[in-house]
């Protein structure tokens, strides 16, 4: 199936598509490098000590919290990365379609952008509560022994205000995020994709690409959200200022890049396994489509294969795994067993 085939898709199927591969990729990419993403958010703690590094990071969470403490919370990104990327994809090629039609594709650059920062606004408000329990499992000396007792607590003492007090950083940081990871992972598909046919390694070049510059420019938005969420005793903060305040008292100008390293090792993987999930999965699921409309029988049997064979064993793992960690309860990961198996049969 090639690119302009995709395309002929109906609008309705389109947006099914987009979203389910959205979702599949959205929680491989956040499940694959959680432990990365728990090293990050301890090592941009104002209170945390040994946190110079990620190697030290790392072996400090290991060694005093037990092997699978870098992996607390992660059912939090798997109950708000499916939804929120599933709206984030299907919001991005819905508004990039509509804005390329209206200036017949003389201004791609800003059709990318633009299309990003709209979908960012959609993520943001469905995956900010989530990233907000999930960054409270990940703090040292955290009380919560898992998600729901986390959401609860933190509900019950601070109100749903506290779910979205960071709401206005992570738009602030993931609008310029989204905008520039956009538009360096359309560049850099034209340059190594131009015919725009499924293509795994320029996918995951180009989303490594993007993944790593975004994340480095907008670093310091993501120490303040860091502190908004985590509400530590002695950083306390109601807004981006407030924040911006804590983190210049507490570590001078280069606090505001502590886990810069953390951030980019983590976004440039988990960017290139985001896009190559997604890309894989709309090929796929498109082919299915195309299969089911008698147009591209070929594209179908090999969707079936992809989307039947590999999607629900690795989605069942990540639960399994945050499972592990205590996070899902024990029904949750036999379902996911049994679809698993299921699917196999």
């Amino acid at each position: 199936m090639n690119f302009d085939d995709y395309e002929t898709l109906p609008t309705t199927q389109n947006f099914t598509t987009h979203m389910t591969a959205g979702a599949i990729a959205g929680v491989m990419e956040h499940c694959i490098m959680y432990p990365l993403d728990s090293v990050k958010t301890r090592m941009q703690s104002l209170r945390t000590a040994h946190n110079g590094t990620i190697a030290e990071t790392f072996r400090h969470m290991v060694q005093r919290e037990g092997l699978l403490r870098p992996i607390r919370g992660m059912s939090a990104v798997v109950l708000g990365a499916g939804p929120a990327h599933a709206c984030y994809f299907a919001t991005y090629e819905h508004i990039k379609h509509t804005l390329a039609q209206l200036t017949r594709h003389r201004h791609d650059h800003i059709t990318h952008g633009l299309s990003g920062c709209v979908a960012s606004l959609v993520h943001d408000a469905v995956s900010n509560p989530a990233e907000v329990v999930k960054q409270r499992l990940q703090m040292l000396n955290s009380p919560y022994r898992g998600v729901w007792e986390c959401a609860r607590h933190v509900y019950r003492a601070e109100g749903l205000r506290a779910f979205y007090r960071s709401y206005g950083t992570q738009v602030a940081m993931n609008v310029p995020y989204t905008a520039l990871h956009f538009v360096t992972y359309e560049w850099c598909q034209a340059a190594l994709n131009p015919a725009r046919a499924y293509d795994p390694r320029a996918h995951a070049a180009a989303g490594a690409a993007a993944g790593a510059l975004a994340a480095a420019a907008t670093t310091p938005l993501d120490v303040c959200k860091t502190v908004l969420n985590t509400q530590e005793a002695a950083a306390r903060a109601d807004g981006l200022l407030e924040a911006a305040g804590h983190v210049l008292r507490a570590n001078g100008p280069l606090g505001f890049f502590k886990g810069v390293q953390a951030r980019v090792l983590y976004q440039m993987p988990a960017a290139a396994i985001c896009w190559l999930t997604y890309e894989t999965f709309k090929h796929a699921l498109a082919g299915n489509a195309l299969d089911s409309h008698g147009e591209d029988g070929a594209g179908g049997a090999g969707g079936a294969g992809v989307a039947g064979g590999v999607a629900p064993p690795l989605a069942c793992a990540a639960l399994r795994l945050a499972a592990a960690a205590g996070d899902v309860p024990p029904a949750a990961a036999a379902a996911a067993a049994a679809a698993s198996t299921l699917t196999r049969s």
